[in-house]
C-alpha cells in the first residue's frame, strides 16, 4: 500500500460515484460458500469513462475468495471484465460522459476469507456476521471499499429458516420458511453509508423489541443462552440515545439495534445495527461501550471521514462523547478520572512513537490508525476545544458540523471551519499544534511569594523539547485546597513569568486545577 494511507483506493475509483447497492445473498448450512448478486447504480464523474473498477477479493491459494460468474450492464447486456487480485475491472459497453447514470450487475460466489465471518458462537451455534472495518467489505461484496464513496444499500438475504437476519436500515420484508426450509429477509437503508459499516448478521437470536426513543424504533438481538444478562446490559441504550439526540441533533437512521456478534473488535458501530463481541454481551455490555458505539451513529456513520488520515473525526469524537455522556450521568469526578487515564495512554504511546501525530498520512494500512492518538488524543483535542471556545460555542459548532455534513464526508479542515464559524475565532493555531504536530506540553513551573509586594511570582517554562512549543490558555489555582482562586493566563513562548496579587502566602499553587489540558507538569515552590 502507498504511503498516503489509503488514498490509493480513492484514486482507483475515480470517474464514478456509487449511488445505490442492492445485494442479494444466499447463505447455507451445507457449506461456507455464499451466492451473491450485486446490482450497483452509479453516476459518472469524469469527462469520459470507459472502464470502472470495483473492489472484490478474487480466489486465493487456499481456495477462498469470490469467483465472478457474469457481469451485465443496466440493459442486461454482458460486459467484459478482468478480475485480478482484489480488483474487478469492468469495460463499459460504450464510453459514458460526466453526469450520466448507469447500473451494473455482478453475479458471483465463493467462500469469504474475511469480511463475512462464518463461524460458531461461544455456544457452538452456527452464525454469519459481517465485519467490514476498515476495508474488508471487498472479501464478500463488490463495492467501492473506501469511506469517501457513500451509497444507499439494501440486502436481500436468503438463509435457513431458523435464523433471524439483522442489517442496516429498516426491515421491509421477511417471508415464512419455504419448502426448502429457507427464509428471505429484505432490509433497506435510505441513508447513504460507507462500506465499513454495511453488514448483515444471521443467527438464532432472541429478539427484543424496545419502545421507541423519540420515535426511533429500537431492538436488541442476543443469543438465547445469554438472554438475561445480554438484554439487561443493553438497558442504558435508551437514555444514551435520548441524550445524544438532545446534544447533537436528530438520530440519522431508521432504527437502532444492539446485536451480540462475532466481531473481532471491542465493538463495531455498523450503521443502525451495532455489533458487540459475544463474550462482552454475555456478561452485560458496559455502559461506556454502549455510549461509544451509539455516538458513532452521528460521527463516523452519518458524518464520515474523507479518508483514513481523518479517522479521529470518528474515533476521537466517539471517545469524547462517551466521556461526556458519563460526565453527564455520573458527575465531573468520574469524567476527570477517565480523562486522566486517557492522558496516560497518550503519554505512554508518545514515548514509544515520539514523532506521531493525530492526522497522519504515513501509515501503510488503515488498521494502523487504531491507536491512542486517534482515540484518546482525539478526545482530548475536543475537550481542550471546549475550553478554548467556550461551552456554548463548542456545542453550537458540533451540531452545525453534524447538520452540514450528515450523509456525506468531512475532513479535519471542514470541522475546523465549522468551529471557527460557531465561535468567531481563528482556530488555525489550535488545530495545527494539536492535530498536526507531535507531542504535548511539558511544563516546569517555579513560584514564590513576594511579601513586600503582596504577590505570587511564577515562572512557567515549556520543557517538552525536542517537540515544538505549544500555545494555549492555562489556569492557575492559588489558595487553600477546596478554596482555590483561579487565574487564567496565556502561554505563548518557551518561558513566561506571571504575577498574581495575594494578601498572604497561598497554601497551595496548582497548574490546570480543572484538568482541562493534555500536558504533563512539574511545580515547586522556591
Amino acid at each position: 500500500a502507498p504511503a498516503d494511507g489509503g488514498d490509493h483506493d480513492a484514486r482507483t475509483h475515480q470517474g464514478m460515484d456509487v449511488l445505490h447497492y442492492r445485494f442479494a445473498l444466499t447463505l447455507s448450512d451445507a457449506s461456507d460458500e455464499i451466492q451473491g448478486e450485486a446490482r450497483i447504480r452509479l453516476q459518472f464523474t469524469a469527462p469520459e469513462v470507459k472502464e470502472i473498477t470495483l473492489d472484490l477479493q478474487g480466489p486465493t491459494a487456499d481456495g477462498r475468495g469470490m469467483r465472478v460468474e457474469s457481469v451485465e450492464g443496466g440493459g442486461g447486456k454482458a460486459l467484459a471484465y478482468r478480475h485480478e487480485g482484489d480488483r474487478l475491472r469492468i469495460t463499459l459497453a460504450a464510453p459514458r460522459r460526466r453526469g450520466a447514470a448507469d447500473s451494473v450487475v455482478v453475479r458471483y460466489h465463493g467462500i469469504p476469507a474475511d469480511g463475512l465471518i462464518i463461524s460458531k458462537n461461544q455456544h457452538g451455534a452456527r452464525t454469519f456476521f459481517g465485519d467490514n472495518w476498515p476495508n474488508r467489505a471487498r472479501h464478500w461484496l463488490p463495492t467501492v471499499d473506501h469511506p469517501n464513496d457513500k451509497a444507499t444499500v439494501e440486502f436481500v438475504v436468503t438463509a435457513p429458516a431458523p435464523y433471524q437476519v439483522v442489517s442496516n436500515g429498516a426491515p421491509i420484508l421477511e417471508t415464512a420458511g419455504d419448502a426448502r426450509g429457507r427464509r428471505v429477509s429484505l432490509w433497506r437503508s435510505a441513508a447513504p453509508l460507507p462500506t465499513k459499516v454495511i453488514v448483515i448478521g444471521a443467527a438464532r437470536f432472541v429478539v427484543e423489541a424496545r419502545p421507541p426513543v423519540g420515535g426511533i424504533p429500537r431492538a436488541n438481538y442476543v443469543f438465547p443462552e445469554d438472554r438475561e444478562k445480554g438484554l439487561r446490559g443493553f438497558a442504558p441504550t435508551d437514555s444514551i440515545l435520548a441524550y445524544f439526540v438532545r446534544r447533537l441533533g436528530p438520530y440519522p437512521f431508521e432504527r437502532l439495534a444492539n446485536v451480540q456478534s462475532k466481531t473481532r473488535y471491542g465493538g463495531m458501530e455498523n450503521a443502525g445495527a451495532i455489533f458487540y463481541p459475544e463474550a462482552v454481551v454475555a456478561e452485560g455490555t458496559p455502559e461506556d461501550l454502549l455510549a461509544h458505539e451509539i455516538a458513532h451513529q452521528w460521527f463516523g456513520n452519518a458524518v464520515t471521514e474523507t479518508d483514513w488520515r481523518h479517522v479521529w473525526l470518528s474515533e476521537g469524537f466517539a471517545t469524547f462523547l462517551e466521556e461526556h455522556y458519563l460526565e453527564h450521568r455520573y458527575g465531573p469526578e468520574v469524567h476527570r478520572r477517565r480523562m486522566d487515564e486517557a492522558r496516560s495512554l497518550v503519554v505512554r504511546y508518545m514515548k514509544q512513537h515520539p514523532g506521531a501525530v493525530v492526522v497522519d498520512s504515513t501509515y501503510a494500512q488503515p488498521e494502523e490508525v487504531l491507536q491512542p492518538l486517534t482515540y484518546q488524543k482525539g478526545a482530548w483535542v475536543l475537550e481542550m476545544l471546549r475550553y478554548e471556545v467556550g461551552e456554548a460555542a463548542f456545542w453550537k459548532g458540533l451540531r452545525a458540523y453534524y447538520a452540514a455534513f450528515r450523509d456525506g464526508n468531512a475532513s479535519s479542515a471542514d470541522f475546523e471551519a465549522a468551529m471557527e464559524r460557531a465561535s468567531g475565532q481563528d482556530l488555525t493555531e489550535f488545530f495545527r499544534q494539536w492535530l498536526y504536530a507531535p507531542g504535548y506540553p511539558v511544563l516546569d513551573a517555579r513560584w514564590r511569594y513576594d511579601a513586600a509586594r503582596g504577590r505570587v511570582e511564577m515562572t512557567v517554562r515549556q520543557a517538552q523539547a525536542p517537540w515544538p512549543l505549544y500555545r494555549f490558555p492555562l489556569e492557575i489555582g492559588l489558595g487553600a485546597p477546596g478554596a482555590l482562586r483561579t487565574e487564567r493566563v496565556e502561554v505563548r513562548a518557551a518561558e513566561h513569568t506571571f504575577t498574581f496579587e495575594a494578601a498572604a502566602p497561598p497554601q497551595t499553587v496548582v497548574l490546570d486545577p480543572g484538568g482541562k489540558l493534555l500536558m504533563l507538569q512539574r511545580i515547586a515552590a522556591e
